[in-house]
């Protein structure tokens, strides 16, 4: 879509992925450790697959997550790319933009780390998440964009 080189997110943004990732999998893993202390099937059956699992999904996919995604902010639009198995690239203008959001959850609090999301007028992809930025930076995106705003409002 567009040529422009992308800014890759926070490299912090991984390791955040990662606990989301493990946090996501522990009931999971939680389960196969009580089938285990069952002692209904032998030992490792279940528990190693799902550790095997676990470790795949909670340490390569955040890596690749973070190498596919980054974002450009141009003088007038955001655009996002996203996407390892489904590419998704987003350009936002920022005159469609109605309000901007910083926010952070306790795993992302903890690493320094911020999602800006862009909500625009319409329903089909009416807001627009970008995550894994430093919160600082999020800030200044966020004031930059309300700053245009206010320079092409009436």
């Amino acid at each position: 879509m567009d040529d422009a080189p992308l800014t890759p997110l926070d490299p912090a943004y991984i390791k955040v992925a990662r606990v989301h990732g493990l946090l996501a999998l522990l009931p999971l893993l939680a389960g196969s450790v009580a089938i285990e202390l069952a002692d209904v099937l032998p030992t490792g059956l279940i528990f190693a697959p799902f550790a095997l699992i676990a470790l795949l999904l909670a340490g390569l996919m955040p890596m690749r997550r973070w190498r596919a995604r980054g974002y450009d902010m141009g003088a007038d639009r955001l655009r996002v790319v996203k996407g390892v198995l489904f590419h998704a690239d987003t350009v936002v203008p920022f005159s469609r933009v109605q309000h901007i959001d910083v926010e952070q959850g306790p795993v992302e609090r903890a690493y320094g780390i911020a999602r800006l999301i862009l909500h625009t007028a319409g329903t089909h992809n009416s807001s627009v998440t970008l995550p894994g930025l430093a919160h600082a930076d999020a800030a200044a995106m966020r004031e930059a964009i309300r700053a245009h705003l206010q320079r092409g409002a009436p």
